[in-house]
């Protein structure tokens, strides 16, 4: 299966810096004391919590730092097109409003392309921040009912009594049904995902956090490298049961992956579901979070869809796949999937299944059950989770 480059979203930030030379004129900016706004603000007690946002990130900064989350936040709600920050350094700012940024989604306003300028004053700790804004007043109120809409649709998807689990599992499942990979003007927000229709994986990391913390499921947004690519991805890590999951809906967003009759099911789609809760160490061959924050270790893997489904194994056995696929076929699947939890079960899985075309037992039964006198079937593989497909 061939890997995609992944486009992610980059802050561009331009910095103007007015240096308050001695024996410059003195003006209210270049006063001794600080402007009038910024001792305000520095004096206002600051939230610790925002309602109905879990805000990983602003629980990862100092004291200083939060003070200017808080202050960027209300400025970007408000669309102020330009305000005070209680923060002076550049390394901090930007710190500061790529935890923003990662915190909130909904925000989309600001999550794409446009340029941020800050006005730093050399030897004070504070700036003027004007960031850029992508979209008009009513086109704002359109992508906002989206959003809503959206959420209302996918939440009616959840089963009565549903756990996490399956709460994810749905969310996951909307954005890939809902959304195409695409590069578009919007692609790096959940505007793409909700309005549009089509992003690339900031949007869809984006838009699976807005679904889930309107859940009440713990969901931290994550940048970082993909490996053999100058491009960097973004993906998601969940909380469930007190461990830490990566759930990466752009990866299962594959349609090329299905052929046949499979492609068009209603109980398949193009959910490649090896991406819900895959197990670390396979993950983490090609995933690389970036070093400016820390994230959640993600160790467990019991949440992974295959075991979830009885559909994983440790070593291979003819029988054992065969006894899985034909349960699969005898409840009317168009297609089977199953994996192995190391290379060498894999491996000698792809050798008796695929070279040596065993497979085929498993057509003839799909046949005898369905009443076909023949039959064309499909495979895929994907090398680095160790799973298999086949479909029919």
């Amino acid at each position: 299966m061939k890997k995609r480059r992944f486009p992610v979203f980059r802050l561009f930030l331009a910095v103007l810096v007015v240096a308050l030379a001695a024996g410059s004129v003195m003006t209210w900016e270049s006063a001794v004391r600080d402007p009038v706004e910024v001792r305000r603000l520095k004096k206002q007690e600051v939230e610790t919590t925002d309602q109905g946002h879990q805000e990983y990130y602003f629980n990862l900064l100092d004291d200083d730092e939060k003070r200017g989350y808080r202050e960027i936040l209300k400025g970007v709600r408000a669309h102020e097109e330009n305000f005070y920050l209680s923060l002076g350094g550049d390394d901090q700012i930007d710190r500061v409003y790529h935890a923003v940024l990662k915190d909130h989604p909904e925000i989309f306003w600001i999550h794409n392309r446009e340029k941020v300028f800050k006005t730093t004053y050399e030897g004070r700790d504070y700036c003027r921040f004007s960031p850029g804004y992508t979209y008009t007043e009513e086109q704002c109120r359109e992508i906002t009912q989206a959003m809503e809409a959206a959420y209302q649709e996918m939440a009616a998807q959840i089963p009565e009594g549903a756990d996490d689990y399956q709460k994810v599992m749905t969310a996951y499942t909307y954005i890939i049904d809902h959304t195409a990979y695409e590069i578009s003007d919007d692609d790096q927000s959940i505007a793409g995902v909700f309005w549009k229709k089509k992003a690339v994986c900031a949007g869809y990391a984006g838009a699976v956090q807005y679904l889930l913390e309107r859940l009440e499921i713990p969901c931290i947004y994550v940048e970082g490298d993909a490996a053999g690519s100058t491009q960097g991805h973004a993906w998601n890590i969940v909380e469930l049961d007190g461990q830490y999951y990566y759930v990466d809906a752009t990866n299962g967003d594959q349609p090329e992956f299905l052929e046949g009759d499979a492609a068009s099911l209603a109980e398949h789609k193009t959910t490649i579901y090896d991406y819900l809760c895959p197990f670390p160490q396979e993950y983490e061959k090609n995933y690389t979070p970036s070093e400016e924050f820390q994230v959640p270790a993600c160790t467990a893997w019991d949440k992974n869809f295959y075991v979830m489904n009885g559909a994983c194994f440790d070593s291979y056995d003819r029988e054992s796949v065969y006894a899985l696929c034909r349960l699969r076929i005898d409840n009317n699947a168009a297609v089977v999937r199953f994996k192995f939890s190391n290379a060498d079960a894999y491996e000698a899985a792809y050798e008796d299944l695929i070279t040596e075309e065993k497979i085929q037992e498993i057509a003839r039964y799909y046949m005898t059950v369905h009443g076909l006198q023949e039959i064309s079937y499909h495979y895929g593989v994907i090398d680095g989770m160790y799973t298999m497909y086949y479909m029919f």
